[in-house]
């Protein structure tokens, strides 16, 4: 059924004739679909009905000859051939917009609104930093923070229901490029009027990560020298954590400069710097490639990336 998808000869030579019968504007519609599995996601992205999204679909199918997408669930699972084709459609959609946007230089007045993505404990340190650097560039901006969900940064992205998200440094692949904004240390907070690295050993210690399980940064390093330590107490917020770090004068708690500079502080809790070499906590900021050379993209990436070069 799709031997001439699969002919590499036929991609050599362009046969204008065949075009007449072609809708370009059925594609887009395979990319929403293929990324928000959802056609009336899709529909909502592309500002179309979902009724008219359906006969497009069904138009597209008939004309590729494949259901392209199948229902499962509540999602549109592509097809084998859906996956073979999505890349070159892609390409072709965005060399085709490359060529069709004016090639303009994006300026303050033309930005209407920035959506950014951060997870609750680091937006206190970014945010109004970022607010009030734009409002002074356009003050009729409107700003958008968003809770950050790891498992649909990327859909969100190709949606353009955020602009960019920020982070700790990972890796997330070749579709989303990254640049490091704050470069964080580590403090240890306790009701102890000293510290070192026996005693630091010695209490009990209070770890903070919004997901479920797994390693923290700092126990990255302990395990690494075989230094154990014992977490009394698993919470989500820095916040919650110095609060119950007042009410335990055994306890110690390990938490990044910057975020402890945006948070209130119990008189009887002291600061000291970490007894151990931890490693560093970067803050980057993320976006999609596919837009990396957007100009509007590529205007508030170049800002941002300035207004963090200083120590914040």
């Amino acid at each position: 059924m799709h031997n001439i998808h699969n002919q590499n000869t036929a991609l050599d030579i362009l046969d204008l004739s065949q075009f007449h019968g072609i809708d370009i504007n059925l594609y887009p519609l395979f990319i929403a679909i293929f990324e928000q599995q959802s056609i009336s996601k899709a529909a909502h992205i592309l500002c179309i009905s979902q009724s008219a999204a359906s006969h497009a679909l069904q138009r597209l199918r008939n004309h590729l000859k494949d259901e392209l997408f199948v229902r499962s669930g509540h999602k549109m699972r592509p097809t084998a051939f859906s996956e073979q084709v999505y890349p070159s459609i892609q390409h072709a959609l965005l060399q085709i917009q490359a060529i069709s946007r004016p090639q303009m230089q994006f300026a303050a007045d033309m930005l209407h609104n920035l959506k950014i993505a951060v997870h609750d404990e680091v937006e206190p340190i970014v945010f109004p930093k970022i607010v009030q650097h734009f409002k002074q560039l356009n003050s009729q901006v409107q700003f958008v923070s968003i809770k950050l969900n790891r498992k649909n940064v990327l859909a969100d992205l190709s949606a353009q229901q955020i602009d960019f998200f920020i982070d700790v440094e990972q890796n997330l692949g070749d579709k989303i490029m990254t640049q490091t904004l704050v470069q964080d240390q580590f403090v240890v907070c306790s009701q102890q009027t000293t510290m070192d690295k026996d005693l630091y050993l010695k209490l009990q210690h209070i770890g903070v990560s919004s997901r479920r399980s797994g390693v923290l940064i700092e126990d990255i390093y302990l395990k690494r020298e075989q230094l154990p330590r014992q977490i009394f107490l698993r919470c989500q917020h820095y916040s919650t954590a110095l609060q119950i770090l007042a009410q335990q004068s055994n306890a110690v708690l390990t938490i990044p400069r910057h975020v402890l500079m945006h948070l209130q502080v119990a008189d009887t809790v002291n600061v000291f710097p970490a007894p151990f070499d931890f490693p560093t906590m970067n803050l980057d900021l993320f976006w999609l490639k596919d837009l990396n050379d957007n100009p509007r993209i590529h205007y508030l990436k170049h800002q941002i990336m300035a207004l963090f070069a200083e120590v914040i």
